[in-house]
């Protein structure tokens, strides 16, 4: 005949068999933590951009001097004839990328310009009655914009980079015009505030300076002759406008 086990011995069984579980006989399964990506978050101005802006270049000393050349040689020159420095109102297209570091902002940016801008004088020798006229057509401009947020939304910065200008000078003497053109390449520097009115769109002011330098403009007079002048093509220009964030 089977003896029978005591409960109590049984339930002690229990207690060591579980106990030794605990201990490490049965590892249980571990689950591991799935891991997260974060995207970067991007700045308020990050991003691709376009705009347009309504702009005055003012006018800048561009002092007129004409010098007779015939068969190569200089045989007289007219001296402090008037000044055609350009001014007027123009209309520009622009558009750039910006990237942005904690609070300061920098990107590219090209533009293009054009309007009415021009300036004429008369002068009359002891013969002819003489008409200069200087005008731009377009300009071209490619900068480095670099900012720094002063506070949210509120953006002051610099700008440094090329421009390339095409212009236009007209001789008129005694009712016969002579236009030449050309084109001019310098130095733009300037500095602007631009102010956020909601996620995509923002506003500006800015002011620029352009430097051409001195580009030389030679007037055919026939047989031989001609009619030189130094163009001095710099000049300032202030303007205001809206950008869109893409």
């Amino acid at each position: 005949m089977r003896a029978a086990i005591p409960a109590s011995l049984f339930s002690a069984a229990v207690i060591v068999g579980a106990g030794t579980a605990m201990a490490g006989g049965v590892v249980g399964p571990v689950v591991e933590a799935s891991s997260v990506q974060v995207a970067p978050v991007m700045g308020a101005w990050e991003g691709a951009y376009a705009g347009g802006s309504l702009g005055y270049i003012l006018g800048t000393d561009d002092e007129v001097s004409l010098a007779a050349i015939q068969d190569g040689e200089q045989i007289a020159r007219f001296t402090n004839l008037g000044d055609v420095g350009v001014l007027g109102a123009t209309v520009g297209l622009h558009g750039g990328y910006r990237w942005q570091r904690n609070n300061w902002v920098f990107g590219p940016e090209l533009g293009i310009e054009f309007g009415s801008v021009d300036e004429t004088i008369s002068f009359r020798d002891p013969v002819d009655l003489f008409e200069v006229e200087s005008k731009m057509n377009n300009i071209i401009t490619l900068v480095l914009k670099t900012g720094y947020e002063i506070s949210p939304g509120t953006l002051v910065y610099g700008t440094f980079g090329v421009a390339r200008g095409d212009f236009d000078y007209t001789l008129t003497r005694s009712g016969n015009s002579v236009t030449e053109s050309f084109d001019a390449v310098g130095i733009a520097a300037g500095f602007g505030a631009e102010r956020m009115i909601n996620e995509r769109t923002s506003i500006f002011a800015e002011y620029q300076y352009r430097d051409f330098g001195n580009e030389s403009v030679s007037f055919d007079a026939g047989v031989g002759n001609s009619l030189d002048t130094l163009a001095s093509m710099s000049m300032s220009t202030v303007k205001v406008g809206a950008n869109f964030k893409f």
